[in-house]
This record gives structure tokens, C-alpha cells and sequence, in this order.
């Protein structure tokens, strides 16, 4: 993780409102938290299945299925950018 300069709250939203990456101010293996979950049976076979299919972890499905998720809502909620005008010459 490359170093970052200090910012405030108001600039680090303003970089995420923008699509900006603001990872490099934040230290993301010390903001691991541990959770619990109940998943119904039928839930977890599904889950051992697949996990098995792909060679990884059920663990790490549900991370790389979480973290898919929530990238494809906020590219839904990222702003178009608006077009550029091109004057007449």
C-alpha cells in the first residue's frame, strides 16, 4: 500500500462521490472485523458445492460474492459523467 497524504472526511467523499479510489488512505488489513452469519443447511451445501467447483475456500466465496455485490451497486450509483461539448469551428 502506497502512502497517503493526510485529507479530511469532506475530501475523501468527495473522491469516492467521483469514482476516485480511496483505499490508499485507509489501512485495510488492521479493519478486518469477524462476523457470524446463520445460513439455513440448504444454503451451506450450495455454498460447499460451488466452492468445490471453483477450488477455493467457502470463506472466500462468500468474500469474492459480497465484494461483487457491493461493486456493482455502487458502479449502478456512480453519476455519468457528462459528455463534452465540442464547440463549431
Amino acid at each position: 500500500m502506497k502512502k497517503a497524504e493526510k485529507t479530511t472526511k469532506e475530501n475523501l467523499e468527495e473522491r469516492f462521490d467521483s469514482g476516485q479510489s480511496v483505499l490508499d488512505y485507509f489501512d485495510v488489513d488492521a479493519t478486518t472485523v469477524r462476523v457470524n452469519v446463520d445460513f439455513p443447511v440448504w444454503m451451506l451445501n450450495a455454498l460447499d458445492k460451488e466452492s468445490t467447483r471453483r477450488g477455493v475456500a467457502r470463506q472466500a466465496l462468500v468474500k469474492m460474492w459480497i465484494a461483487d455485490r457491493i461493486d456493482s451497486l455502487i458502479n449502478v450509483r456512480k453519476p455519468a459523467k457528462p459528455a463534452r461539448r465540442r464547440h463549431a469551428v
